[in-house]
């Protein structure tokens, strides 16, 4: 036993410059890690392999000096046969950790989205149910409940609530529509199509920011944060770029959905200004009439800068 661990030592230290020489010329190739640099090789094969071996042998020498040829070759063989089950280990765990991001994550989101809703119940906004279509919907209505499933889906019931929001307005605007018009009326279905547009646009804007935020949703901004500060020595040029090059990514994609949020709150003032303006008609009160029509022609503008904004490359 003590003969295989000696020449176990030995074969450790011959084979310690071969891969060292390899892992210079190409870190790929002598490190199982996911991002290899020139530094991590001179560390394994230069310090922490040889150091290995040393303890190896010091304990060896218990039972006398004598070296097996099996040793050798166990020794000489064991950087390349370990370095597979390193792999898989790594691979292993980077899934173990990716699983457990995606549960916190869920978790945080449900989190999220049950106070949202909470908060959004307290303030008189109906909140549609990602699990169930509201019964009797119309078009409009079932577009926005599903561009929030797909907004949940993807982890982001902070952009989920503007559906919900959109939804209160759309459905506000109608009662109103519904109080002081005729369903005969041509003013009535004039005025349902400019409210059904203004709220299609925000569908189409939402469903727009579903898209955008898929591409970051495997991105975890705190590990990439925490590995930027806690290693920035050891870490190698390629890594800290793609590092960077992720948080840029992040911040650029959390932009975009704030310039797609900032034009949904513009469609929901829309709505709002509908809303006041027609609820303000009264038989003894002409100008509010007047009032309500210029609310009209403005929601028939936005509704047509929306959509022609929305064609825009």
């Amino acid at each position: 036993m003590f003969g295989f661990l000696q020449g176990l030592a030995y074969g450790l230290f011959v084979s310690c410059l071969p891969w060292l020489i390899i892992g210079l010329v190409d870190p790929r190739l002598a490190l199982p890690t996911e991002a290899p640099s020139r530094l991590h090789v001179l560390l394994r094969y230069w310090l922490l392999v040889p150091f290995i071996a040393f303890i190896v042998w010091v304990t060896s020498l218990w039972g006398g000096f004598g070296p097996s040829l099996g040793g050798w070759l166990a020794g000489l063989v064991a950087v390349p046969a370990a370095m597979p089950l390193e792999r898989a280990w790594r691979r292993w765990r980077r899934a173990r950790r990716e699983r457990e991001r995606l549960a916190r994550q869920q978790a945080l989101a449900a989190a999220q989205q049950a106070a949202l809703e909470r908060q959004a119940r307290a303030q008189g906004l109906a909140v549609l149910d990602p699990a169930r279509a509201p019964a009797d919907a119309d078009e409009v209505v079932l577009a926005l409940w599903e561009a929030k499933g797909r907004l949940l889906a993807v982890g982001r019931p902070d952009l989920a609530i503007l559906a919900d929001r959109i939804y209160s307005r759309h459905a506000h605007v109608d009662e109103v529509l519904r109080s002081k018009f005729d369903a005969r009326e041509l003013t009535f279905e004039r005025s349902r199509g400019l409210v059904g547009e203004v709220s299609r646009t925000a569908v189409d804007t939402l469903n727009t920011m579903a898209s955008v935020a898929r591409g970051i949703v495997g991105i975890d901004v705190d590990d990439v944060r925490r590995r930027l500060a806690r290693q920035p020595t050891l870490m190698g040029a390629e890594e800290r770029q793609a590092l960077t090059r992720r948080l840029e990514l992040v911040e650029d994609t959390e932009r975009r959905l704030r310039e797609l949020g900032a034009r949904n709150e513009a469609a929901i003032t829309a709505l709002d200004d509908a809303a006041v303006a027609v609820a303000a008609i009264a038989t003894d009160r002409p100008r509010a009439s007047l009032a309500a029509e210029q609310a009209l022609a403005d929601l028939r503008r936005f509704a047509e800068r929306a959509h022609q904004y929305g064609r825009a490359p």
